[in-house]
């Protein structure tokens, strides 16, 4: 059994359910989410699976399966294309399987007792001879088990939903709370901001323009433009994709490529600077107008611009990439005025670059010098 975990921010890492269920999400929303259902009806003796013949192609069959009196699979082998187009052209819509196949299986939305509204057997709760027992004596037409197709996708959503503790919404996002806030006390009113502040609010998160276009290329998504912020199809989308990615369908990207990596120019890191000064302005006003005791009061003895042009003047004193520029001669000028550096705020530290991300990359090809770069611990952090 594999399951899927989530880290935020570097933390203990979470059941990715968890954060399903923090985002409002109920056990049978997230397997209608991730996973086909399989129509299976009951009788007496046997059950028949509504299916379509094009979608059996690569499972391997677990009964015999049968054209009238003739079986065209055999238990044990797997289903081929030509399998299934003759299956196709017959017109077969059901398969006769066994109570056996059941077992095993995974219930993929409640069974409820018709008559006394009782919930039998509960969405991702796996089949038993006693809950077969359960749906016989009960007399259930019919229930839907989780469709799994071997050859194109595994379990995983469901298997890390049965190892998730936390079953309501409050419960996970509380969960969420104590791995980003040890030690603080949990009422419902903090857990419920930090969650929302930490994706969703756009004061507190801001994805950017070129961020939105690059997630939304990568999901496969056909608008570039979108909210700033995540959204919750945002986070199903990237499960997805992360589960297509385990299956074979799709391949983790290259970190190392120049299309994942992006220079940020001085423009945006003056402009977050004036941001952190402008949010300093905003915190300053609030309070004088809380303070304030006069109505007499004019904007001009409110708000005070100190904290903005502080931030810009503190930026290029005394910021890790604030350098004095070399102007031995003009060339050296320009060469200082190009060079690019992954060290700094938001980018690595030398201590923890390791070799692949020094090293020359294909996509650098007329793009980056390979030669000029710093000898000693900043090689290949610093290029031109």
């Amino acid at each position: 059994h594999e399951n899927l975990f989530v880290r935020i921010d570097r933390r203990r890492k979470l059941p990715v359910t968890t954060l399903l269920r923090a985002m409002g999400m109920s056990t049978n929303n997230i397997i209608d989410t991730f996973f086909e259902h399989l129509e299976v009806k009951l009788k007496p003796k046997s059950c028949d699976l509504l299916i379509q013949p094009k979608r059996l192609r690569g499972i391997i069959a677990e009964f015999d399966i049968k054209l009238g009196k003739d079986v065209v699979v055999e238990q044990g082998r797997r289903i081929t294309s030509k399998h299934a187009n003759m299956l196709e052209k017959a017109g077969v819509n059901f398969l006769s399987a066994p109570f056996e196949y059941l077992l095993g299986k995974v219930i993929s939305s409640d069974v409820v007792d018709v008559d006394t509204g009782e919930i039998l057997l509960l969405a991702n709760s796996v089949i038993t001879e006693e809950s077969i027992e359960v749906l016989t004596t009960t007399k259930i037409k019919k229930i839907n088990i989780i469709y799994i197709n071997d050859a194109e996708n595994g379990i995983y959503i469901s298997d890390t939903l049965r190892l998730d503790e936390m079953q309501t919404e409050i419960e996970s996002r509380m969960s969420i709370y104590h791995v980003m806030r040890p030690g603080e006390p949990a009422t419902e009113d903090a857990v419920n901001s930090l969650f929302s502040n930490l994706f969703f609010n756009n004061d507190r998160y801001e994805l950017s323009r070129v961020g939105r276009m690059k997630l939304n290329r990568r999901l496969g998504i056909k608008s570039e433009i979108g909210e700033h912020v995540l959204t919750h199809d945002d986070i199903i989308k990237v499960i997805k994709k992360l589960i297509d990615i385990k299956n074979g369908h799709d391949v983790v990207d290259d970190v190392d490529t120049l299309a994942n990596r992006r220079v940020r120019a001085i423009g945006e890191m003056i402009e977050n600077q004036f941001r952190i000064g402008l949010i300093r302005v905003e915190k300053a006003v609030k309070e004088g107008l809380n303070l304030a005791e006069t109505d007499e009061l004019t904007p001009q003895d409110l708000i005070n611009s100190k904290p903005v042009s502080a931030a810009v003047r503190e930026f290029f004193g005394s910021s890790q990439l604030s350098q004095f520029m070399d102007q031995v001669n003009p060339l050296s000028g320009i060469t200082h005025k190009r060079r690019i550096s992954a060290l700094g705020p938001g980018g690595l530290t030398r201590e923890r670059a390791g070799f692949e991300v020094r090293d020359v990359h294909p996509s650098h090809y007329g793009r980056l010098c390979p030669i000029e770069t710093p000898e000693g611990p900043n090689i290949g952090l610093i290029n031109t």
